[in-house]
């Protein structure tokens, strides 16, 4: 890069010229036709191009014009662009008469970002709506603003030719607007209208398709109680409607899902708002152009089924994001059901022979369409903490903007993710790609989704692992996948120094030692335990365990996970002995021979791996207050129990529960002795679930107090899938700095184990740096 001609040498010289290089997210996002509107506004001679890099400018005319079109280039983007970097180099001036914009290029190295995909915008929404116009009830209407991106790339640079759309040949009109310079439909590769592009199809179970307007059969199967696959952006979802019980009881019965919360999507924001509270953080982000789901307080005493999120005062909202689901709404329904379109945790369907027979046992009728979803990706999830955007699910609208961390060149970087929420990273020169949202590694189907996702992202961005991080689980399927990819390193990764890492990373401190506060379900220790209640030291490179929660032993190991009730047998009797033992026959006697086969278990220590998570204690404790003894999805009891508590000032003041810390050791016996006293006391759920949080958060401050002393650290990194808590996250960041620690949370990826690859790929980093610079 050199300096831009100034001062009176650059009258001397008339006209100047420079080559510029736009690098970030710059294509398929308008931003060509922005450079081409842009330059004639200035006066600007030259052209514009998308290659590899990024997006190539040859810029020539008066020094003062070149400054302000680069001054504008950098500061007034396209909405959807996002400029990491302007670069540019002095040329001899050619003469330029004009300014054009000319075909793309690539075989060099590609540094250039896939955009998104986003919400539908406003002008395509009228549009959509508007009789007059041709794209009129059309359910594929889109610009350089919004519509698909990442679901429909093979390849940069973003072209339609290297897009599912290049099976749809462009009809006269689409074609104007594509080439038409001032249409903000230039240059939009998803172009299409009625004439030319997608369609969309109704089909019954067998794929024959149905007669008639598809909206109008929607609506009236809807209205049956019929169960609906709608293929959307990265795959399809489930539909049903939300205000119908039997449907809803259906749809739990053939998708597998007993208990785990149902997604909504409502019309508008005051459909929303009629049934959950909304504050302006909340509608902001659900309107946003990544239109995520978001959990939302639900309003007492609305009419929802309880068959929508049993269990919980909140729910998953989102609004319509395509014009596809736009034109559902204009029915009778308000507020549908739109869950991932999968069986049980198995990937998400997104091909539509595939879903026929993926889904013909859930769905009833098939609403799909002909354009290739290339890249599966599902809703992504978050919620406003504390005032902060918290993503626990970073997927569509979100991947695959990378994530900048301050490392610098070096090899390609896996960080191929953990067991469960599964996502992995490709690192490469302080740019981490983290992926969309793969999910649960336990079927064949989710390795198969992990493997060829990894594969379509390395095409994406041209590269291959080099060096490799992976959990140190010897049994985590992610972890054997790892063993298989051809890399020159590979680096075994703890899980729990993996969220400091990771956590650390989206702060920007890849440099710096931190506390550590790793609270989750479980993770595989050095010492071939459990841990998951865990106060490390530590930096990107290496880590201490400083204390953590006394292990207990868990009664037939994953089946205590799924049946906490188990959990809380072990706790008794572990802490409270005889007494223990009775209390557990009085609330779980029930279980019969069953709770006989578990206190053999324990008195034996048969098949009873020892745990220190704090997922654990939280089951237990669910189980004890009678909340939940059953777990039919991750972190259900943690969930439920959570959703008791007193999140306000009189909460706080509830009290705690005895523990104690002995040389690092966290135990919890004291507490298992108060939950037990207050349930014989009768004292409500409500109150013994806010002061087994209170005394949760007591025991995070004490523990990190101690470690602050001995190691003189002063910053605390949150991390895990415990934080996700609302009101242990909102305590947490109020009471850590009152004892002089600065708190670090997660801001662009999960806190739980959807962040755990960030983690992984900077530790990887680090100690490739280490051995071989």
């Amino acid at each position: 890069m050199v300096p831009l001609a100034q001062g009176n040498r650059a009258s001397e010289m008339g006209r100047v010229r420079y080559r510029v290089v736009v690098r970030g997210t710059v294509q398929g996002v308008g931003f060509r036709p922005f450079i081409y509107n842009l330059a004639r506004d200035c006066g600007i001679a030259g052209s514009v191009l998308n290659a590899g890099q990024g997006v190539i400018v040859d810029a020539e005319g008066a020094p003062d014009a070149v400054r302000r079109f680069l001054e504008a280039v950098r500061a007034h983007p396209p909405r959807l662009a996002r400029v990491d970097e302007v670069s540019w180099e002095a040329l001899p001036p050619a003469g330029h008469t004009g300014f054009e914009i000319i075909a793309s290029t690539g075989g060099a190295e590609i540094e250039a970002l896939v955009p998104p995909d986003v919400g539908l915008c406003p002008d395509c929404a009228r549009e959509t709506f508007d009789p007059q116009d041709r794209h009129y009830g059309y359910p594929f209407t889109n610009c350089t603003n919004c519509g698909p991106r990442f679901t429909i790339v093979r390849e940069l640079p973003y072209d339609r030719p290297k897009t599912s759309m290049a099976v749809f040949p462009m009809c006269p009109d689409c074609a104007r607007e594509y080439h038409d310079p001032a249409d903000r439909r230039f240059h939009a590769q998803p172009v299409a209208c009625p004439v030319c592009g997608p369609a969309v199809e109704l089909v019954d179970a067998g794929g024959k398709p149905v007669p008639g307007e598809w909206r109008r059969n929607c609506w009236d199967l809807l209205a049956e109680g019929r169960i609906l696959a709608l293929k959307s952006l990265g795959g399809f979802h489930l539909v049903c409607d939300a205000q119908n019980r039997d449907a809803l009881r259906e749809l739990r019965r053939r998708k597998g899902r007993d208990a785990k919360p149902f997604a909504v999507m409502a019309r508008d924001p005051a459909v929303v708002e009629r049934y959950c509270h909304l504050n302006d953080q909340e509608r902001e982000l659900l309107t946003s152009p990544e239109a995520p789901i978001v959990i939302l307080k639900r309003r007492p005493g609305t009419d929802l089924p309880p068959e929508l999120a049993p269990g919980l005062k909140t729910l998953g909202v989102m609004l319509p994001y395509t014009p596809l689901h736009f034109l559902v709404f204009t029915g009778p329904f308000d507020l549908l059901v739109m869950t991932s379109g999968n069986y049980s945790e198995l990937p998400l369907a997104k091909e539509n022979v595939r879903a026929l027979a993926e889904l013909g046992g859930i769905a009833d009728y098939f609403l799909w369409h002909n354009r290739e979803i290339v890249n599966r990706c599902d809703d992504s999830l978050a919620a406003v903490m504390d005032g902060e955007v918290q993503l626990l699910r970073r997927s569509r609208g979100w991947v695959p903007v990378p994530v900048r961390v301050p490392t610098g060149d070096g090899p390609v970087v896996l960080g191929i993710g953990g067991e469960m929420k599964n996502t992995f990273c490709l690192l490469k020169k302080g740019r981490a790609f983290v992926s969309q949202h793969i999910g649960e590694l336990d079927h064949l189907e989710g390795e198969e989704n992990l493997f060829s996702s990894l594969l379509n992202f390395q095409r994406l961005l041209d590269i291959e692992a080099e060096v490799v991080g992976y959990d140190m689980h010897p049994d985590y399927r992610s972890s054997r996948l790892a063993r298989k990819v051809p890399a020159e390193k590979r680096y075994e990764v703890q899980h729990h120094h993996a969220h400091l890492a990771s956590c650390l990373a989206d702060n920007g401190l890849v440099d710096e030692r931190a506390i550590g506060v790793i609270l989750d379900g479980t993770g595989y220790g050095p010492d071939g335990t459990l841990w998951g209640f865990e106060i490390i030291s530590g930096d990107c490179l290496g880590f201490k365990r400083e204390m953590h929660l006394a292990p207990v032993p868990l009664p037939g190991g994953e089946a205590a996970v799924r049946s906490p009730w188990r959990t809380a047998v072990a706790y008794l009797l572990t802490y409270l002995g005889e007494d223990g033992d009775r209390t557990a026959g009085r609330l779980f006697g029930g279980h019969g021979l069953e709770l006989d086969v578990v206190r053999r278990m324990l008195a034996k220590g048969f098949n009873a791996p020892p745990s220190s998570g704090c997922g654990r204690l939280f089951d237990a404790v669910a189980a004890l207050v009678g909340v939940c003894t059953r777990s039919t999805y991750e972190g259900q009891a943690a969930i439920e129990l959570g959703e008791l508590v007193r999140d306000d000032a009189e909460g706080a003041k509830l009290g705690v529960y005895p523990f104690s810390i002995e040389e690092g050791t966290i135990s919890a016996a004291g507490t298992v002795a108060g939950v037990v006293e207050d349930l014989e006391r009768g004292v409500p759920v409500e109150t013994i679930a806010t002061r087994f949080h209170n005394t949760v958060l007591e025991m995070v401050r004490e523990a990190v107090r101690r470690v602050g002393a001995a190691t003189g650290l002063r910053t605390v990194a949150l991390s895990g899938g415990t934080w996700q808590n609302r009101y242990l996250f909102r305590r947490a960041r109020e009471t850590l700095p009152l004892d002089g620690f600065r708190v670090l949370t997660h801001r662009q990826v999960p806190a739980n184990d959807g962040g755990l690859c960030l983690g992984q790929a900077v530790i990887a980093y680090r100690r490739w740096s280490k051995e071989c610079v």
